[in-house]
């Protein structure tokens, strides 16, 4: 194995779950048989627990490696091409002939939820070795994203990775997809490993069986996570360090689709947390990510660069 560097290339290597999302606005109902009905808006975009934060930290004025797989075909050049397009180092995506790269496709319904068929393909074999950590850990920040729909990377490899990167010095983030008491028991042995972990209320107490996120949070720290932030929709979010919890409000928006608002936060709380800025202000700038994107179609609709966004944490209302 080449040596880790002691200094990072990138600023945030973002390693897991790609796919390609297919979203329409809005789903009121499928036709009955062979019949069509019209729709205002489609998009595709670059998704998943992974492929949506990367986008989003890149969006947000960090550097960006990109780890994953893919296959080689018209999804997988998609993913490419358009996280090229955003200035993101593709050189860690793997490519795998033969193998459909991970899809999605989501009605969004006007209220903004979005049922979803999912294609699992390529995400189920990634495989990152011990000969790869140089490469993949070339980063300030490590984020892990994506276990649940990670098949061989779910389990050991995934603690050895997040171990190696936390002995290099990497400041790790953690979130998951698919959440389950099964996964929970793959994942535990990683936790101790784990600086920041963002899933939502819901993810989280399908994982511990605790609903209160105080009781949720602590659960993760025993396993060892050092901070839990924990999304919980139109009810903000739920930060919980070794030293202080506390709550903050959501921002009070019109919600056109829900679709990669967690991966938004995390890529806000990720971008925020590299410039320096303490965990209440990092949360708050994640919210607003969140919020941001659910006013749109898309993973990473509404986010424009770190300045706009900013001052859309100042500007937008806040629930009270």
């Amino acid at each position: 194995m080449s040596e880790i560097q002691t200094k990072p290339t990138h600023d945030v290597s973002v390693i897991g779950l790609y796919c390609i999302d297919i979203l329409g606005r809005p789903v009121r109902g499928i036709p009955d048989g062979a019949n069509a009905d019209f729709i205002e808006e489609i998009r595709l975009t670059v998704a998943g627990t992974a492929g949506g934060t990367i986008v989003d930290c890149a969006k947000l004025g960090m550097k960006a490696l990109a780890v994953g797989a893919v296959g080689e075909d018209e999804k997988g050049r998609f993913i490419l091409s358009t996280l090229e397009s955003f200035g993101i180092d593709t050189s860690g995506l793997q490519r795998h002939a033969g193998v459909h790269t991970a899809a999605s496709i989501l009605a969004v319904r006007p209220n903004g939820e979005r049922p979803c068929l999912h294609v699992r393909g390529a995400s189920d074999v990634l495989t990152l070795v011990e000969s790869d950590y140089a490469k993949v850990l070339d980063a300030r920040f490590v984020h892990m994203g994506g276990n649940g729909l990670l098949g061989k990377m779910d389990g050991e490899p995934t603690r050895a990775l997040l171990a190696a990167a936390k002995a290099a010095g990497r400041i790790t983030t953690f979130d998951l997809i698919f959440a389950t008491a099964p996964l929970m028991a793959k994942i535990a042995p990683a936790m101790q490993y784990v600086d920041y972990f963002a899933p939502s209320i819901e993810e989280a107490t399908a994982l511990c069986g605790h609903e209160k996120p105080e009781d949720a949070a602590q659960y993760f720290h025993d396993l060892g996570v050092h901070t839990c932030v924990l999304t919980m929709g139109g009810d903000g979010c739920f930060v919980s360090t070794p030293d202080t919890t506390f709550r903050l409000p959501a921002h009070d928006i019109k919600v056109v689709d829900t679709t990669g608002c967690g991966d938004a936060f995390t890529g806000g709380l990720i971008a925020a947390l590299h410039q320096g800025w303490d965990i209440e202000q990092a949360a708050r700038f994640a919210g607003t990510c969140g919020a941001l994107v659910a006013g749109g179609l898309g993973s990473d609709a509404g986010i424009i660069d770190f300045k706009s966004t900013e001052a859309s944490m100042h500007s937008l209302p806040v629930k009270h």
